[in-house]
């Protein structure tokens, strides 16, 4: 059964619409440039002062641009980042994907099977939140594992390992995985080399990928369907939209990834028209049928409120 849609000519004016669909390469591919120098940044950052507070920034900024190339390669799945299909994928894929260790071509139709689904039983992520709320104590484990690289072990690495191990092995999707993830951070590895930041690819952006990359995305999976009030009948309630203050768009929630309702409710606004698409709907007084929390702190404790 597919999930409840909204026709957003029921909603919009025509001239709203059509603003809030229009895309820009400009925007588009800018937002990728914009992750990669803010990664830049962080890096020039820690070079430029080293000491163990600008260490963690830089790691902390670098894991929350990781999701955000992950969430950028979302952005491409939808065609978002360019006009042009192509480069859209072409970006999406190799400046987007491969350096997180993702693909853009095999994650495409699983997650619009995910928007097509969204709530029912066929939905492919229905399970990502179907466990929540936790406890705290169990939360304290996931984000323990997460923080000291055993997600990323069992996530990325065991699976490398297995194929390095026994390639003939491999099946050919995994095969194409493992040898875009190892060219992906190779490539990445000379630009740092080629910076005279050859120990920050380990220090930096690996621990960042082992560690606080893992542990966002896991909060961003909370954020966006657990512990909801889902109507798989009413499509207002599909996602949870989490207001995030400019701290939490930093390290937690970039890209406007926090507006996952608005996103559900119509996949093809591009995400840097999510905002505005809340702002419509605001002062059209419906975004009170919607799921809303104020921040990730909120979405914390709704997410471990069960009792040990």
């Amino acid at each position: 059964m597919a999930a409840p849609t909204i026709d957003p000519k029921t909603i919009f004016t025509p001239d709203e619409w059509a603003g809030l669909r229009q895309r820009n390469d400009w925007i588009g591919l800018g937002l990728v440039a914009h992750a990669w120098v803010l990664i830049g940044l962080a890096v020039a950052l820690f070079a430029w002062a080293p000491n163990p507070v600008t260490w963690l920034i830089a790691v902390m900024v670098v894991g929350a641009r990781q999701l955000g190339l992950a969430i950028l390669m979302h952005e491409a799945a939808h065609g978002g980042l360019s006009t042009n299909q192509k480069l859209n994928d072409f970006v999406g894929h190799w400046l987007c994907g491969a350096p997180v260790g993702a693909s853009l071509y095999r994650y495409r139709p699983y997650h619009l099977s995910h928007h097509r689904n969204t709530q029912q039983s066929d939905d492919p992520d229905l399970g990502l939140a179907a466990h929540f709320p936790i406890s705290k104590k169990s939360y304290q484990r996931k984000l323990i594992r997460d923080l000291t690289g055993q997600t990323f072990f069992k996530q990325t690495l065991r699976p490398l390992l297995g194929f390095l191990g026994a390639p003939g092995r491999a099946s050919p999707e995994a095969r194409a995985a493992a040898l875009t993830f190892l060219g992906s951070q190779a490539v990445i590895f000379v630009l740092f080399a080629a910076a005279g930041q050859a120990l920050a690819f380990v220090t930096i952006w690996l621990v960042a990928q082992a560690s606080w990359y893992p542990a966002v995305t896991r909060l961003r999976n909370i954020g966006e369907h657990a512990c909801a009030t889902p109507d798989p009948n009413d499509p207002w309630r599909l996602a949870r939209t989490t207001h995030a203050n400019p701290i939490e768009r930093l390290l937690i929630a970039p890209y406007w990834v926090h507006f996952h309702a608005e996103h559900h409710l119509w996949m093809y606004i591009p995400c840097y028209r999510l905002e505005a698409t809340h702002a419509l709907l605001k002062q059209k007084g419906l975004t009170e049928q919607m799921e809303i929390k104020q921040g990730y702190r909120q979405i914390l404790e709704l997410a471990t409120a069960k009792q040990s």
